[in-house]
């Protein structure tokens, strides 16, 4: 059983930085995909963001890919989600997610594909 704690979410204003952490209890963390997803209410969770477990290979969403990067540090257990430039529609509860990947050239970019979640931190953007 994973334990996945998100950390780095607060208020921002629109155009600033933040960058999330997800810190995982599992010592075989580099075995695990971990992505990103927000969810706004009323709304289904929206993928921002997935590394594979090596860190060799990330995937962005269309609307984040230009001012956001993941990263992860195995060692430490922990995946990043670096945000920059800020909007509004940025504001969301964010979650990290993990799995252990049945393809390793797959792109886990769904919600349903992922087991393992976290409590989620909230992001709020100031306009």
């Amino acid at each position: 059983q994973v334990q996945l704690v998100e950390s780095g979410g607060g208020l921002v204003q629109a155009g600033g930085s933040l960058r999330l952490s997800c810190t995982a209890s599992e010592h075989t963390f580099s075995s695990y995909v971990v992505a990103w997803f927000r969810q706004t209410p009323g709304l289904e969770r929206e993928f921002v963001a997935t590394i594979t477990g090596d860190g060799g290979r990330t995937r962005l969403s269309d609307s984040m890919k230009l001012r956001t990067t993941i990263s992860r540090d195995n060692a430490k257990n922990t995946v990043y989600l670096q945000m920059g430039s800020l909007k509004h529609e940025d504001t969301a509860v964010y979650y990290c997610a993990a799995r252990v990947p049945y393809s390793l050239t797959y792109d886990y970019i769904h919600a349903l594909e992922y087991k393992y979640w976290g409590q989620g931190t909230q992001v709020t953007v100031s306009s």
